[in-house]
């Protein structure tokens, strides 16, 4: 197989918002980065500028967005940022960010993969890691479920299980390249219902969100203008991707029925320990 080599951005990317969850006003910057330096977030609105790098163990919170921390500092809501990096080929940089949690843009993960393309891309000195995973790896709880399995590829396959009538049961299968990310999946918005918000609100929960940023259903009929007839289920595998790019370039195909962040961090999580532990 060919070797790829790793990439970073060509030049640094800025962009301004607010974050979802946080609602709070943010100055995003994504800087190019030396070899072998992974995706590191920089919180330069607190004290020393900590840095907190993009890995699974890092992972602290999956309530309704991941999370990662170190030491106490913590960004929050990173799955589309990192959903972009992955299928955008951006194996190093470092992302300056004054406040906890990147902008929101549009709810999906389209705009930072136009801010890519926008500062282009340079191939790097060293060899892309890729881990192709040699045995399955699994989280079952009930009748929720996910998996990945040996694949030469990368692919996702994913069921979706909602009591809304205007959801059911969705499934969608893609075979993962940039093209096909763009296409199918970039463009999609995370989805919200209005009998949720009260009390997402009450926690501290989705402040920044739109009828433009988010698909929000009522009881009965969707309020926002859709882009996929099946938004709800392409915006899953977007998690999916930027749950799992923590664990940096993946091959294998991975099987999800009714999960979410939790199962894609617990994944993670197994899938990095198996590592380690074949490393010593």
């Amino acid at each position: 197989m060919k070797e790829i080599m790793q990439q970073t951005l060509a030049a640094p990317v800025k962009y301004s918002g607010i974050g979802l969850h946080s609602g709070k006003e943010v100055i995003m910057q994504i800087l190019p980065a030396a070899e072998n330096t992974g995706v590191v977030f920089v919180r330069t609105d607190l004290p020393g500028c900590p840095e907190i790098k993009a890995l699974a163990e890092n992972v602290s919170s999956t309530i309704k967005a991941t999370t990662v921390s170190v030491d106490g500092a913590e960004v929050f809501t990173v799955e589309h940022l990192m959903a972009a990096l992955s299928m955008m080929g951006i194996d190093n940089c470092r992302i300056e960010m004054s406040s906890p949690e990147p902008p929101v843009t549009d709810g999906s993960a389209a705009v930072f993969c136009e801010l890519i393309k926008k500062a282009g891309r340079v191939e790097q000195q060293e060899k892309r890691k890729i881990y192709a995973v040699e045995k399955a790896f699994a989280v079952y709880e009930g009748d929720k479920y996910v998996t990945i399995q040996p694949y030469d590829g990368y692919r996702i396959s994913f069921v979706s299980v909602n009591a809304h009538p205007a959801l059911g049961t969705q499934y969608f299968d893609i075979e993962l390249t940039e093209e096909n990310f763009l296409q199918e999946i970039a463009a999609a918005r995370t989805v919200g219902f209005m009998s949720e918000i009260k009390q997402l609100q009450q926690m501290g929960l989705g402040l920044g969100g739109s009828i433009e940023n988010v698909v929000i259903f009522d009881n009965d009929k969707i309020l926002s203008e859709t882009r996929f007839d099946d938004e709800l289920i392409r915006h899953k595998i977007l998690d999916v991707i930027g749950d799992l790019y923590l664990l940096g370039h993946l091959r294998g195909h991975i099987i999800a029925v009714k999960s979410g962040h939790a199962f894609n961090s617990c994944l993670a999580k197994q899938i990095q320990a198996y590592r380690i532990k074949e490393e010593e």
